[in-house]
Parts: structure tokens; C-alpha cells; sequence
């Protein structure tokens, strides 16, 4: 099954789950600012390689839009609202993925032991390939990030950094995308 770790620019698809202004806000101001960067990192990527990018957001009437920080660098902003913890709990968020025909999904956002689990667990039985970048998921406790990587990782996720799924995706050095996307994670 060596096959499930490869991933390309044509198999992959971006989800970014709840980068919204209320939860940003409870975490480590450290953390999340290294997983806001790798978020931008992956969707600057994206744009480049043509990956879709689908945006989710948990309960925005009370937790809030997607930051602006997020906003600015997306090529369009189209949030799927839901109020399951799983994406796959909202009805247009299994549309939008059927339409795409991805098969690799990097998950990134928060909170990594909830929304990212949860969603996590649902793409794996839903036979997709979940690429989970650490550095990427934050929740307001290490222990529950901790708990939420090991369950994914239990049940078949691949956990990866941001600048090893970036690399895998990009293949080789010294191409236009290479030199457009090397700004991003320096």
C-alpha cells in the first residue's frame, strides 16, 4: 500500500477547517501563528499547482468568520457552514468533494482533536487519503493536539509537515512553480 503516499497536484485537494476569529483566539498566540503561516504556505501552493481549496467554518453566528489573514490570500472566499464537528456532516461539503474527484486530502485548521478528527476519520472511511501537516492543526491544549495526531495517525492518516508534503507535491527544484513557492516556506 506504498501507493497511498504519493500525492500529486492532480490527486490532491486542500481543506482548511475553522480558521475563524473566536477560536483563533483561545490558542497559544505562538502556535497558531506558525499554523496560519503554514495555511497560507499551502494555499499560496495551491493557487500555483491548481489543488482545490475547500474552506469550512464551524457556527460563524457565533464563533465568527474565517480571519482575515486566511481570507486575503484565498483565491475565493465560499465558506461551507457547518455545525457537526465533521465536515462530512453538512450536505454541500460531500458535494463539493464529489465534484472535485480528489483522492488526497491535506487537512489542516482546527481544533486537531474535534473538527480535524473527526473529519479525519470520515475521509479515511469515505476511502480518501488524509495527508495531515502537524505543523498545521493546532487545538488550545498540547495534550489534545497530542491525542488528536495519534488517533489520525491510528487510523491511517499520514502526518507530515507542511514543507515535506510541499516538497513530495513539487517534485524537483528548479521550475517556475519551485521558484514561485520557495518564498513561502523559507
Amino acid at each position: 500500500m506504498i501507493e497511498q503516499y504519493f500525492i500529486n497536484s492532480e490527486n490532491s485537494m486542500l481543506v482548511i477547517i475553522d480558521m475563524q476569529e473566536k477560536l483563533i483566539k483561545v490558542m497559544e498566540k505562538e502556535i497558531i501563528d506558525k499554523v496560519i503561516k503554514n495555511i497560507i504556505a499551502l494555499i499560496e501552493v495551491s493557487k500555483i499547482l491548481n489543488i482545490p481549496i475547500i474552506l469550512t467554518e464551524q457556527y460563524p453566528k457565533g464563533l465568527g468568520p474565517t480571519i482575515e489573514e486566511i481570507k486575503t490570500v484565498l483565491p475565493s472566499y465560499n465558506p461551507i457552514e457547518k455545525i457537526t464537528f465533521s465536515a462530512f456532516g453538512e450536505e454541500k461539503f460531500i458535494q463539493v468533494l464529489k465534484e472535485k474527484k480528489r483522492e488526497k486530502i491535506l487537512l489542516t485548521g482546527i481544533e486537531t482533536h474535534v473538527c480535524i478528527w473527526q473529519t479525519s476519520l470520515d475521509f479515511i472511511m469515505s476511502n480518501y487519503t488524509v495527508f495531515l501537516p502537524k505543523d498545521a492543526v493546532c487545538s488550545r491544549k498540547k495534550l489534545d493536539w497530542e491525542t488528536g495526531i495519534d488517533l489520525i495517525k491510528s487510523a491511517g492518516g499520514i502526518i507530515t509537515t507542511t514543507e515535506t508534503v510541499i516538497f513530495q507535491i513539487l517534485k524537483k527544484a528548479g521550475t517556475q512553480e519551485f521558484k514561485k513557492i520557495i518564498n513561502f516556506i523559507k
